[in-house]
């Protein structure tokens, strides 16, 4: 069965996925950039590929997306998949179920900083990163290398729409929600949250290897996670496609501030879009 790690792009998907790597796919909780290897995305070309699923063709790719996943869902066992994809509904053709979901863990960051987190990586201008999470619906392929091969749709939703829609696993006690600020300010916290809820999900008793966990905080620091990708690189990162100079996955992290970064008329414009989500989440 799978556990969602859902979440809009630049939210903190790679730090929960991280803990979670170094927690469950390591000996000694010490991480590193393989580990996350292990909790794969969601639409991915490949899959489809392997049903003979033409990637060109939308409705198709739509119509299976259940199928594909009961190709590699083990029934017996939990995988936690990442997704950017909100929880769609297209013709009548679900995102996911219950049949193949257990769970979903969504972490969510106040689009104010993702807003300039976003237009640092992809290279567009704060403007245009806010005219994209306010109205752009989908994504051609891999949203953080759209040059490569990978054709799969990620239909992303609006900022509060991937939100929202993520939501509806609220009432049936299968939704954990992570705020990307509470991350930073305590992730001990937060990863014990995150832990609490996979045990409650296998109605499995609540227990913790400290010494791992310890291993985990300390060996997932955005500091050491930063100095990593500079050392051995990360295979999220991309290439800026002017200059064809690397831009770093990690960037500004913690520090990242949009009270000094953003300009009124962008701050203005995502306020006034988001007004209803970012007040129910206590970013206004």
């Amino acid at each position: 069965m799978f556990i969602w790690l859902a979440s809009y792009p630049k939210s903190g998907n790679t730090l929960v996925r991280s803990m979670l790597a170094a927690y469950f796919f390591s000996k000694d909780g010490i991480y590193n950039f393989d580990q996350i290897k292990n909790i794969k995305q969601f639409p991915k070309g490949a899959l489809f590929e392997r049903m003979g699923i033409d990637l060109q063709n939308e409705k198709e790719v739509i119509k299976n997306y259940i199928k594909v996943q009961e190709t590699f869902n083990k029934k017996d066992s939990i995988q936690f998949l990442k997704t950017h994809s909100h929880l769609f509904n297209i013709d009548n053709h679900p995102f996911t179920d219950l049949n193949n979901t257990l769970g979903v863990i969504y972490i969510v960051r106040d689009p104010r900083n993702i807003v300039t987190s976003w237009a640092k990586f992809a290279n567009n201008s704060v403007d245009d990163a806010a005219d994209i999470m306010i109205n752009t619906h989908r994504f051609g392929g891999d949203i953080y290398n759209p040059d490569k091969a990978e054709k799969t749709l990620v239909y992303m939703g609006t900022w509060n729409s991937n939100y929202n829609s993520w939501k509806s696993f609220k009432p049936i006690g299968k939704y954990l929600l992570i705020k990307y600020e509470d991350l930073i300010k305590d992730r001990d916290l937060a990863l014990r949250k995150i832990l609490k809820f996979f045990h409650n999900l296998q109605g499995t008793k609540f227990k913790i290897d400290q010494k791992k966990f310890q291993n985990v905080i300390e060996t997932t620091d955005f500091e050491r996670m930063k100095n990593l990708e500079k050392k051995d690189g990360f295979f999220e990162g991309k290439k800026n496609t002017n200059t064809g100079e690397k831009i770093p996955f990690f960037n500004l992290g913690p520090k990242n501030d949009w009270k000094k970064l953003l300009d009124h008329k962008v701050r203005s414009k995502i306020e006034m879009a988001f007004k209803k989500e970012m007040k129910e989440l206590g970013y206004l």
